[in-house]
């Protein structure tokens, strides 16, 4: 299947060499010349424009995915709607907000264009376990881009279509503020390790032991023991971690409803007043975390 795939970074690269190894046709678009030359260096097509990246396609419907920050996903998507045919496929494949999408699906529709919400999920792990894709929109689009989702969900990753326009989005809103609030909880466990009142405590050990058929056992938790592993006093890390909108979407669509969600609603405010200087150990150790799984920097100056 051929797929121009928009956002060379740490996730989109990622999904660029799935693509590839599933023989997929790749044409790559980044602001960055050099992510994009990584990309044809491994088998891509790269491509300087959006316009020349859908004459590719022959006068076909063109298929494109979005792998691109939230707050740029409008006008990217503005761009694309000017050059692209009738019936072709826009995916967001990013953490936009639901409620967001589904204003953005209309304003494709009337272009003759559909637009996929795909929240997903496996962060720079995924080119191993696979990716987690949780699907909304037009059903018949769905199933037009099936071949990709099997690709990207390869070996253990899976996807479901959720329905209607922001499901998919919806779902993985939810998704993030409950990791949000695992992380949060895994974070001052360990601080109570660290700072309890057994001192020298092997804060590695016990993430391996708590790996070994424990209730809590987790990917999270796995990475957690990793990063004792390495750096057992988080030095280096001064624990700004950033508030990055899922959960803070989830409650305000909570409130709006009526539904309180106190464990969701204290991680946020914990990753806000790290964002002000209140810092501690297990604000260090989710910093860690992020940079784990997803790639993030490390601390607020970068």
């Amino acid at each position: 299947m051929k797929v121009v795939v928009v956002g060379l970074g740490k996730m989109g690269m990622q999904i660029v060499e799935r693509f590839l190894e599933h023989k997929h046709e790749v044409i790559a678009i980044d602001p960055e010349p050099a992510a994009v030359k990584l990309a044809v260096q491994r088998g891509a097509v790269g491509s300087a424009s959006r316009a020349k990246a859908a004459e590719m396609f022959d006068g076909q419907p063109v298929v494109v995915w979005l792998m691109i920050p939230a707050n740029v996903v409008d006008s990217e998507l503005a761009e694309w709607l000017a050059v692209l045919p009738s019936a072709s496929i826009v995916i967001d494949g990013g953490n936009s907000d639901f409620r967001l999408t589904k204003k953005r699906y209309e304003i494709a529709r009337n272009k003759g264009v559909e637009l996929v919400d795909v929240g997903t999920s496996g962060g720079i792990l995924g080119i191993k376990n696979g990716f987690s894709m949780m699907v909304g929109g037009n059903q018949e689009a769905f199933s037009k881009i099936t071949p990709l989702l099997e690709s990207l969900s390869q070996p253990r990753g899976g996807y479901h279509y959720f329905g209607e326009s922001g499901a998919g989005h919806y779902v993985k809103m939810v998704h993030n503020a409950i990791e949000y609030g695992v992380m949060e909880s895994l974070a001052e466990g360990y601080r109570m390790l660290h700072e309890g009142p057994y001192e020298q405590l092997d804060l590695a050990a016990a993430g391996h032991v708590w790996q070994q058929a424990s209730i809590i056992a987790s990917d999270l938790n796995e990475l957690c023991a990793e990063i004792m592993e390495e750096n057992p006093r988080l030095s280096e890390i001064d624990g700004y971690v950033a508030e990055s909108g899922e959960a803070r979407w989830t409650l305000e669509v909570a409130k709006s409803r009526g539904i309180d969600l106190p464990g969701i609603q204290t991680a946020l405010d914990v990753r806000v007043a790290s964002e002000r200087g209140e810092v501690n150990f297990a604000t260090r150790m989710l910093a860690a975390l992020r940079n784990k799984f997803g790639g993030h920097h490390l601390n607020k100056e970068h």
